[in-house]
Parts: structure tokens; sequence; C-alpha cells
């Protein structure tokens, strides 16, 4: 809140920042719930750059909280793959930021196959889950954009839906 007030961006009055530490087995859900969301209504929860940081269990947990929203939600989340299974031109970049979030106190402790992933979330309660490859949103998005921009490879995108 402070930093986008010291940019000059402010925060809007529908904006709700609500801080969860989802290790802690803090319900996220009961704190969207009392900043006034409406639990009873479909959602959108997109999670990107997250999972990773984050224990299987605590994973599991969030999983099964979003799996309990309304029928007709989606969850949007990112994921990364084991080292072993990044393609090996992206091995040193990964090797590099890992470097660099261990360092910074921040360490990624979770690398899910994309078949894991999918059966995680089936077992959390979603009615679909489906693995969507980083390969196949380069080529759909952003196949003809001239700029070189792309989804990071090794990080690979859950959609499921309750």
């Amino acid at each position: 809140r402070q930093r986008l007030i010291e940019l000059g961006y402010g925060v809007p009055e529908r904006l709700h920042l609500v801080p969860v530490n989802f290790e802690m087995n803090q319900s996220w859900r009961d704190a969207l719930v009392a900043a006034g969301f409406d639990a009873g209504r479909p959602a959108v929860v997109a999670s990107a750059g997250v999972s990773m940081y984050l224990t299987r269990e605590a994973i599991s947990a969030t999983l099964a909280e979003v799996a309990s929203l309304a029928p007709g939600s989606t969850l949007l989340m990112t994921f990364l793959l084991p080292f072993d299974q990044m393609a090996p031109d992206v091995q040193p970049g990964f090797a590099i930021a890992q470097r660099g979030a261990q360092a910074s106190g921040t360490p990624f402790v979770s690398f899910f196959e994309p078949d894991e992933m999918v059966a995680l979330a089936l077992e959390a309660g979603f009615k679909d889950a489906r693995h969507v490859s980083a390969r196949e949103l380069n080529a759909r998005y952003f196949g003809s954009r001239g700029d070189g921009f792309r989804v990071v490879m090794g990080e690979e995108l859950l959609l499921a839906s309750t």
C-alpha cells in the first residue's frame, strides 16, 4: 500500500489489499470474505509466480480453498517443472533465478510434473483441471510477436474450474 502511494498510484477504494500467509494454515478465503469478497459468486483466481515458494501442503490447502468457491469459478496457477524436465536451453537461467531466490531468503521449494499438478487439483475438488504448457501458450499468444516476448519456459500453467 505504502509503495503504491509513494509511486503516485494511490490505492483506489475498490481495491482491497488482503495480506495472507499461506504457510501458516491461515484461510485466505476467510480473509477475503472478511474484506468483502462474495464467495457465493463465481470468481477467477489468478496465482502467477507464487506456487514455487510454497510447500506442497500449502499448495494443496490453497487448491482446496479455491475448489470450494462457487460453481463456475476458475483457477489459473503457474507452477515450476522439476529442473531436469526443463528444456536444456532454459536450465541455466532457472539455475541463476533459483540461486537468487535462495540468496534473498525466498527459495524455490516446490516443483511439479504436469500430471502431478493436475492430480492435486482434482483431488482438491475441482471438477475439471488441465495443464497448459508454456510452449502452447507461446505458440497461441506470442508466436507472431516481433519483439521476442515469450512465456518463460519451465513455468507451466494449471487451468482448473469448479
